[in-house]
């Protein structure tokens, strides 16, 4: 399973940005692999929808499943935000990206994204696919 990332499809549903194409091609060529969002990647892709319903239908055209999370991905996502503090990072809440790099590490699955770096820092061993890659 590949946990795509908010960027992915935020390309994928917004005809002006440089990035559809690979974001297109990447879903299309990931997707026997099975492809999954959760509660966080939905969030950040709402506001792109008029409705629940209307993003569901969209999500169904590139063939994405809902993954829920879990306590366990919680907690790691707490971890790798505590990290983050101590790293002197300024956000003082949890952010998404650390409940999909935590959701992915735990359940051995890799992270379709174009923002790799806090990815590659607080979660080493997610594999990830890039443009880079």
């Amino acid at each position: 399973m590949i946990l795509v990332d908010s960027c992915v499809l935020i390309d994928v549903f917004d005809a002006d940005t440089e990035w559809q194409q690979w974001s297109l091609d990447a879903l299309q060529a990931h997707h026997a692999q099975g492809l999954a969002v959760n509660a966080l990647i939905c969030a950040e892709i709402a506001p792109s929808f008029e409705s629940l319903q209307t993003m569901q239908r969209a999500l169904d055209l590139v063939h994405l499943v809902y993954a829920p999370l879990s306590q366990a991905t919680a907690f790691l996502a707490a971890q790798a935000f505590t990290l983050y503090r101590q790293n002197k990072g300024s956000k003082s809440t949890t952010l998404p990206d650390f409940f999909i790099g935590a959701q992915a590490q735990t359940q051995g699955w890799a992270i379709l994204t174009r923002d790799k770096t806090r990815y590659k820092t607080y979660f080493p061993s997610v594999k990830l696919i890039t443009p880079e890659t």
